[in-house]
């Protein structure tokens, strides 16, 4: 639960520094005008992966939890992906989502909602130890007009406590 809650965390952190960014929309057949609007954010995959160029420009956010029960946590894989027919502005358009995140990410290394008493209800802290770096891969295929890239942050979640004492066997 507590991996899902991160990424509804990350979500809304996502769209919230994204919301001016005003990219191009992949053209469809019959459009017959270029369409600008943010990225959009999807957790864990698109909702149809055989729209995936139909989608762009779009951030995929996906967890893959690492939690142990001395040290939780989770890797998220962020993918971002772009159109643009200009190939220089593609890979700008790129490079720019990917800065623009990982800037706010290093400027914030905190995500979560803060309840109405001011206290923080769910915060996740960005690991940045020795141990885990923050990684950005843009790719380099040939699908041009469309650009993507990946970036790979670790999370610190909460540790769970036990309530209770609770005796199964007596």
């Amino acid at each position: 639960m507590t991996s899902v809650v991160l990424l509804e965390q990350l979500k809304a952190f996502t769209e919230k520094i994204m919301a001016d960014m005003i990219l191009p929309v992949a053209m469809q057949q019959g459009d017959t005008e270029q369409a600008y609007r943010a990225p959009e954010v999807y957790l864990m995959r698109l909702p149809d992966s055989r729209a995936a160029k139909k989608k762009a420009p779009y951030i995929i956010h996906r967890v893959i939890p690492l939690e142990t029960e001395q040290q939780p946590g989770s890797e998220v894989r962020s993918i971002f992906c772009c159109y643009n027919p200009d190939e220089q502005e593609g890979d700008l358009a790129l490079l720019n989502m990917m800065e623009r995140f990982r800037v706010e990410l290093l400027k914030v290394r905190k995500v979560g909602a803060v309840g109405a008493d001011g206290k923080p209800r769910y915060q996740f802290t960005l690991d940045i130890s020795p141990d885990h770096k923050l990684e950005s891969i843009p790719y380099d295929e040939e699908s041009k007009p469309y650009y993507a890239g990946e970036m790979i942050t670790y999370w610190k979640l909460p540790t769970v406590q036990q309530t209770e004492d609770i005796e199964l066997w007596r």
